[in-house]
């Protein structure tokens, strides 16, 4: 087989507004764009990498570089698994073989995966971690919302504050909250009772990753979502008996290739299922979108937080995203 070529550049992504969670305020999320051409064809992927494992954009150019040999000439999105660890700089690679597999057959990507033609489904939006006037003016923006995320940052009677003033603006809709590893298990009973008193459906990542153990035996009236303490596949044997439903990100586990195995473990072990973004395009949105189409909770409002995504790109209405084929593939 012919090698590959292959080209990584960085995309500043800048944001519309600051964003706050427990511990950052972010102003740009930098992604890493990952061209392959084989001649005739050519495949994209971006990811934006994960911030709290110092998986950046240098991180990942520079993995992307090490690994520019044994990727120019793979053989296939599954072999690139051996080829490459988990994180970003593979899932921008995964997702520009995705793409150029789907040029070479002449088919969307959603049929090479197995899937149904996709459909538009629920996603959350997310408010950051703001003060309650705050929340409200940005919760304006969300009025076709049916799900809502809410960050929280730690400070448990701000956070309390946080959750009663959403849920009292929007009594209707379904929500949850992400506290990114901002509390300790001494502070859990008192945050699941708040949860549990204004209707929030599930807690994402309430304590640090690496005190999982913690969660041994608590039982929350709110479902747990692991997030941060569940990168890959290789991880989710840490997660049962603690958490009842698993964050898949692309970003974080090394692509769609991988994901739709972690979906099928996941389910296979009893979990839930959620598929989140680390904000990012809609080019990187397209391929959590495909696997959005197996899961039970959608996090992909990412392109809806920068000042300027792709010409062509997601749309969300009636709180809802969709993604046509033409922002990633081939189309029928």
């Amino acid at each position: 087989m012919k090698p590959l070529s292959i080209s990584a550049v960085m995309d500043p992504m800048r944001l519309r507004q600051p964003f706050r969670i427990s511990g950052y305020v972010f102003e740009a999320l930098p992604a890493v764009v990952v061209t392959l051409e084989d001649g005739t064809f050519t495949g994209r992927g971006e990811a934006g990498g994960v911030y709290y494992t110092g998986d950046d954009t240098d991180h990942m150019l520079a993995e992307i570089e090490r690994c520019r040999d044994g990727i120019v000439t793979c053989e296939s999105r599954e072999a690139l698994r051996t080829v490459m660890p988990s994180g970003g700089a593979r899932n921008a690679v995964d997702a520009a073989m995705w793409e150029l597999e789907s040029f070479r057959a002449g088919k969307p990507v959603w049929q090479l995966a197995g899937l149904a033609e996709p459909k538009p489904l629920v996603t959350t939006f997310t408010l950051s971690a703001d003060d309650p006037a705050t929340i409200l003016r940005n919760l304006e923006g969300y009025r076709d919302a049916k799900a809502i995320k809410l960050k929280l940052d730690g400070d448990f009677a701000a956070d309390a504050e946080r959750v009663a003033t959403v849920r009292k603006a929007r009594p209707d809709v379904w929500m949850m909250v992400d506290a990114n590893q901002g509390y300790s298990a001494s502070g859990l009973d008192a945050l699941v009772g708040v949860l549990a008193d204004h209707d929030v459906s599930l807690l994402e990542q309430p304590l640090p990753r690496g005190n999982e153990a913690d969660l041994e035996g608590f039982k929350s009236p709110v479902p747990i979502a692991a997030d941060e303490s569940c990168l890959d596949l290789s991880e989710i044997p840490n997660i049962l008996g603690r958490f009842q439903v698993l964050n898949i990100k692309l970003d974080k586990c090394g692509g769609l290739t991988e994901a739709l195995l972690m979906e099928q473990e996941a389910r296979r072990l009893g979990l839930k299922v959620m598929v989140g973004n680390m904000a990012g395009s809609s080019l990187a949105a397209a391929p959590g979108f495909l696997l959005a189409q197996r899961c039970d909770i959608v996090d992909l409002d990412g392109p809806s937080f920068l000042a300027k995504d792709r010409d062509i790109g997601v749309s969300y209405k009636d709180g809802s995203i969709f993604c046509p084929t033409e922002v990633w593939g081939a189309t029928l």
